[in-house]
C-alpha cells in the first residue's frame, strides 16, 4: 500500500469511530421563532502568541480543509521558484467567482507562461457567482475550466512545472515534484504532518491536517517575514481579495475592509482566518452547510475581539418565507 493509501485509510478509521452527538452545536435555522435544523460544527481560536484561547468540538483530528489549503499550495509554487505577485499570485492562492476579470487574468497567465486551456486538468464549469453565471449563460458561453474556480490555481502549478521543466500531463499526481514541495509547505506551515491525501473537487491533490493546523498556518502567513513565500502569498491575497474570491464574496469583503485579515473559505464549509496581530482561527460545519458559516464565523470574530461593520454584514443570514425575511440562521455558542 502506498504512504498517501496508508494515511487515508488511517484517517478514515479515526474518523469512522467519531461519535457524531460529541459535535457541538454552532447555529440553529430558526423561521418564524421555531427553530427547524440546527448545524453542528468545530472551531478553533488561537490567541496572539498561538495558544488556544477557544475550542469547540474536535480540533486535533484531521479534516479535508479543501480550499482553506490554496494559501499553502501558492506557497509551494514560489518555492519550487515560480514569480508571481499581485493579481496574479492572488489568483494563484483563491477560489475565483469566475468573473470576466478572474477568467481574462487566467488566460493572460497562460498565454505569459506558454500555456494554454487545454492544458488545464480542472474539470469545465459554470461561474461561480450567480449573477455571473447568468450573464455568462445569457451571452451563450459554455461550462469551462477557466470558468471553474480553481482555474488560477491550476494556471500557476502548470506555470511552476514548466519552469522546472517537471512533466505537465501529470502535475496533479500526490508524487509530482510539485505536489511533494506543496505537501512540505502544508506541514510547515500547520506545524503537523499531513494526515490523509485526497483528491480535491479540481482534482488536485487535497492534504488533511487539522483545525487547530489549519489556523496556525493562517497565523504563520500574516506574522511571515516579509519577502518569504509565505509573506508574499499573504500580502498578495490581502492587496488584492477580489482576485482571491470576488466582488459579492465574504473574503474579500473581510480582507478589504477588516485591515491585515487572511481569510480563505473552503468547500464544505471550512473557513481559516488570521488577523494582522497573530490571532487566528478555523472552523468546520459537520455537515458541509454553507448558509451557517457566516454567522458562526463572525460570532468567532466578535469573540477574537475584531470590530467592524462588515462582520456583522458577513454574519447575516436571512430566512425568507414568500420573499420577505422570516428568520435566520445564528449562532448559539
Amino acid at each position: 500500500m502506498s504512504e498517501s493509501a496508508t494515511a487515508t485509510a488511517t484517517a478514515t478509521a479515526t474518523t469512522a469511530v467519531a461519535d457524531p452527538r460529541t459535535v457541538p452545536v454552532l447555529a440553529e435555522v430558526v423561521r418564524s421563532g421555531f427553530v427547524e435544523g440546527r448545524h453542528r460544527g468545530s472551531l478553533v481560536l488561537l490567541a496572539p502568541d498561538g495558544s488556544v484561547e477557544l475550542a469547540l468540538g474536535d480540533v486535533t483530528s484531521p479534516v479535508f480543509p479543501r480550499s482553506a489549503n490554496k494559501p499553502m499550495q501558492a506557497a509551494g509554487m514560489l518555492r519550487a521558484g515560480l514569480r508571481l505577485a499581485g493579481e496574479r499570485l492572488a489568483l494563484a492562492a483563491g477560489s475565483h467567482s469566475g468573473e470576466a476579470f478572474h477568467r481574462d487574468l487566467v488566460r493572460t497567465m497562460l498565454d505569459e507562461h506558454g500555456l494554454s486551456p487545454e492544458d488545464l486538468r480542472c474539470p469545465p464549469a459554470l461561474p461561480l457567482d450567480q449573477e455571473e453565471q447568468e450573464r455568462y449563460l445569457a451571452a451563450g458561453a459554455h461550462r469551462d475550466p477557466v470558468a471553474m474556480n480553481c482555474s488560477g490555481k491550476h494556471t500557476a502549478m502548470l506555470a511552476a512545472s514548466s519552469l522546472r521543466e517537471w512533466p505537465l500531463e501529470s502535475y496533479l499526481d500526490p508524487g509530482h515534484p510539485l505536489q511533494r514541495l506543496i505537501r512540505t509547505a502544508v506541514e510547515d506551515a500547520a506545524g503537523e504532518p499531513v494526515a490523509a491525501v485526497g483528491t480535491d473537487g479540481c482534482g488536485a491533490p487535497l492534504m488533511a491536517i487539522s483545525l487547530t493546523g489549519l489556523a496556525r498556518a493562517f497565523r504563520s502567513y500574516v506574522l511571515a517575514e516579509p519577502g518569504t513565500p509565505e509573506r508574499r502569498v499573504a500580502d498578495a491575497m490581502r492587496a488584492h481579495p477580489e482576485y482571491v474570491a470576488g466582488t459579492r464574496r465574504h473574503d474579500t469583503w473581510l480582507m478589504r475592509e477588516l485591515p491585515g485579515t487572511l481569510a480563505k473559505v473552503g468547500a464544505e464549509a471550512v473557513q481559516g482566518l488570521a488577523l494582522s496581530d497573530g490571532r487566528a482561527l478555523a472552523l468546520k460545519i459537520e455537515d458541509g452547510g454553507g448558509r451557517a458559516l457566516g454567522p458562526v464565523l463572525a460570532r468567532a470574530l466578535h469573540l477574537a475581539g475584531a470590530t467592524a461593520p462588515v462582520i456583522d454584514r458577513v454574519g447575516r443570514m436571512p430566512l425568507l418565507g414568500g420573499g420577505r425575511e422570516v428568520g435566520e440562521v445564528r449562532p448559539v455558542f
